[in-house]
């Protein structure tokens, strides 16, 4: 079982005061050198040695000066073993065998601070299946951070890489658990309709996945939502149908109501005494009129209506 790594926030000695010093101890280790070189006395030769141990020293203790921008941390490692983490901005003096460790910055690069700053991974556009079943393709644009060094740097091989990976699948675990549109009861969240709820669930469902990995999400948010091409002209036309629908249901709705209220106008007003025939024609009529897609053509009837 592997062992679990806590963080450990150290200070490190100033800089501006470990530069000082090590200026008076380069110049030192210059005099002793200069000395034992010019003398010819054994006693002098044993300096010129001590000034070149010294010189050496000195070499290997450059390692030990770090600066750190705002929102950088060190992650450093004493042969092996975690030493502790600067997490203050500035410049300091740490043991020079300390090692700084980053492995999500690559073999090949020389900086090796771990950055604390809000970071933005987009999520390029995958093809999953929504609860239904229908193929869709999802992007996803997250925002996070590290928030503890240790777990980011020791406890997975690469931060970065850990979460594009939890991402992946956190996306296909909230997709299929949900429709892409609203279902015809409209009491369902779905991708297209609930865009706030489901980002709290990715949210929710990316962060307990990178716990272990010491990051926190700041935002997960849907970047990019459309059903597979091979079914977008089939859902097209279906969501145009039931546009259609729902139009006419609201046309007839209304045609229904302003026929009545034309009825109970003419009754109340005393306007003309019509039988169920009549009525029944005049229904017609008004139907035609007011649920057509074209406008109607009156025809005047000169003679009785009888």
């Amino acid at each position: 079982m592997a062992t679990k790594v806590e963080e450990k926030i150290i200070k490190g000695l100033p800089g501006g005061l470990a530069l000082v010093i090590y200026i008076v101890l380069v110049a030192a280790a210059i005099f002793l050198i200069a000395a034992g070189i010019a003398g010819e006395a054994d006693g002098l030769t044993a300096m010129a040695v001590a000034g070149a141990v010294l010189a050496v020293l000195l070499i290997i203790g450059l390692n030990g000066f770090k600066v750190l921008a705002p929102n950088e941390a060190a992650v450093l490692t004493f042969f092996g073993k975690y030493y502790g983490t600067l997490k203050r901005d500035g410049f300091y003096y740490v043991n020079p065998l300390c090692a700084t460790v980053n492995p999500a910055a690559g073999l090949g690069m020389l900086r090796k601070k771990v950055s604390l700053k809000a970071m933005t991974l987009n999520n390029e556009k995958q093809k999953v299946n929504d609860e239904e079943g229908n193929p869709i393709e999802i992007g996803v644009v997250v925002i996070w951070r590290v928030v503890d060094t240790a777990k980011a740097v020791f406890a997975v091989e690469n931060y970065s890489s850990y979460i594009a990976t939890q991402t992946d699948s956190a996306i296909r675990q909230v997709a299929r658990q949900y429709p892409y549109d609203v279902s015809d009861s409209g009491d369902e969240k779905s991708l297209r309709g609930s865009s706030q709820e489901i980002a709290n669930i990715l949210k929710a469902e990316l962060q307990e996945r990178v716990d272990m990995a010491g990051l926190e999400i700041l935002e997960a948010r849907i970047s990019n939502l459309a059903y597979a091409p091979e079914i977008a002209a089939a859902m097209l036309q279906r969501q145009q149908a039931a546009a259609i629908i729902a139009a006419r249901q609201k046309i007839v709705d209304g045609a229904v109501s302003m026929v009545d209220m034309a009825l109970k106008k003419l009754a109340d007003n005393h306007v003309c005494e019509l039988d169920d025939e009549r009525k029944a024609q005049m229904v017609s009529n008004l139907l035609v009129v007011l649920c057509g897609n074209k406008d109607a053509q009156p025809i005047v009837n000169s003679g009785s209506i009888y």
